[in-house]
């Protein structure tokens, strides 16, 4: 096997600070050492990480390649969004196969991984979006829990596409009470939204900042308490998704001080992104329009985020990755213009998978609001943990696989659709400058990026069946 020793720097994790050296044999760690300790030692390759941190790869656990949504399909595909975030340093995702209303389950299942067998360039595993509570259904949540699919996002969205009502949200979270598994929860009131929305285009209100005022934070609150509510019912552990309201993730901070088994996520749009954006001129407002949508910055939204995260009642950012191109996609054609006069028929989802890591170093470290071990937790460690994949994944340990990132603080970028690897036509972040420099990343001992050269492959990721969540009481 060929072995690696990455020397000089500094090995951070979610619980340790320390001047290291690392050795990796093949594709796992064999031995952390001192810096400096281990004198001469014969290996094939020597990494220099003087006064560089040397940081876990990133783990992403919301991810949306090759997504069919509103007329068309997310921009990304398996290879070019995989190799995207081995770019940005993320060397784990866990992605959404879909089960398509009629249909079996273990279908969608099989789809998605159709899509992604072979053509990944890091490291993947699965969601299951259930989009048919039935009899099968549930049975089919058992088989999948032997494939290592042990998490199933519901819907109280988009009523007549994703929608699942209370009663098909309940038997689905009995269910994993009773097979371990967990429930993840797009937690937004869907049948309300959908009358705000329906009396907004009444009123001639088509432009894009009208997607966030037709979803209020109230129809992200309620929902979250509802979902809650019956989780607690059935025993079942929830995962509220991409928060982006104050009073929502108040709901889960609440559960958890009763003691409940109920985690929540953020996303770097919420704590980056508000209605200014929505309100750039033109129709350039529709870059930032997802679900749930980002807030009103006067409302402390973002900076509640980063509280939350602060005090552990949010656990993990991740980034929701649904690329949408502003014109024309040469192979999908009409994306978010599908929805000019109309923002109902904007398609939800922007780009961030391989701007994360960059930008939430700079927001948490960088700008002082979380510690540079809080950093690795929420971007690495938690979300590993969190979906059954830790300590494989999301540390630099004795045994773990060697998914490393050379990191340097000193380097300022600039954000930009002309530096990013993204298939899509425009950066959320254009021209923001953050302080951190990805410079290596090794996915399984490989280097796959290096001195801003791609050195990995279509096929370099392999399949990971999860195990389940390892923080629950």
């Amino acid at each position: 096997m060929t072995t690696t020793l990455i020397q000089g720097g500094t090995v951070v994790t979610a619980t340790e600070t320390m001047q290291a050296d690392v050795l990796i044999d093949g594709e796992k760690v064999v031995a952390i050492y001192a810096s400096g300790a281990v004198g001469e030692i014969a290996v094939d390759t020597v990494i220099d990480a003087g006064g560089k941190l040397v940081l876990p790869g990133g783990v992403d656990v919301h991810t949306h390649m090759e997504l069919p949504f509103g007329g068309t399909s997310a921009s990304d595909t398996f290879e070019s969004g995989t190799r995207a975030a081995a770019w940005g340093g993320t060397t784990t995702i866990v992605d959404f196969a879909v089960q398509t209303i009629g249909e079996p389950m273990m279908a969608g299942y099989e789809q998605w991984m159709a899509k992604a067998d072979g053509n990944c360039a890091i490291d993947y595993g699965f969601h299951m979006i259930v989009s048919d509570v039935n009899e099968q259904t549930l049975k089919e949540m058992d088989v999948l829990m032997g494939e290592g699919v042990t998490s199933f996002k519901l819907f109280m969205a988009y009523p007549g596409v994703l929608y699942s009502n209370d009663g098909q949200i309940f038997q689905a979270m009995q269910k994993t009470a009773e097979n371990g598994g967990m429930i993840m929860m797009h937690a937004e009131n869907g049948i309300v939204i959908d009358v705000l929305r329906d009396q907004a285009l009444a009123r001639g209100e088509t432009d894009p900042i009208y997607h966030s005022t037709t979803r209020p934070p109230i129809t992200e609150a309620e929902a979250t308490h509802r979902a809650i509510a019956y989780a607690e019912l059935a025993g079942s552990p929830l995962y509220i998704v991409h928060m982006s309201a104050k009073e929502a993730v108040a709901e889960v901070a609440a559960a958890r001080d009763r003691g409940s088994n109920v985690f929540g996520e953020t996303c770097p749009q919420y704590l980056f992104l508000g209605w200014d954006n929505l309100q750039e001129p033109g129709f350039e407002g529709a870059k930032y329009v997802c679900s749930t949508p980002v807030r009103n910055w006067d409302e402390g939204h973002q900076e509640a985020m980063w509280k939350y995260l602060a005090t552990n009642d949010l656990q993990v950012v991740s980034t929701d990755h649904c690329p949408f191109c502003m014109n024309d996609h040469p192979v999908l054609g009409t994306q978010k213009r599908l929805g000019e006069g109309d923002f109902t028929a904007i398609p939800n989802g922007l780009p961030g998978v391989e701007e994360r890591m960059r930008l939430i170093y700079h927001g948490a470290v960088s700008e002082g609001r979380l510690s540079l071990n809080l950093f690795v937790e929420v971007t690495a460690t938690a979300p590993a943990k969190m979906f059954g994949l830790y300590p494989q994944k999301g540390t630099i340990a004795i045994g773990s696989d060697a998914d490393i990132v050379i990191f340097d603080p000193g380097v300022t970028t600039t954000m930009s659709v002309d530096t990013n690897h993204m298939d899509v036509d425009y950066s959320c972040y254009e021209g923001k400058e953050v302080e951190g420099k990805i410079e290596t990343v090794l996915a399984r001992g490989k280097v796959l990026i290096d001195n801003d050269q791609y050195l990995g492959a279509k096929g370099d990721g392999k399949y990971l069946a999860r195990g389940t969540n390892q923080y629950l009481i």
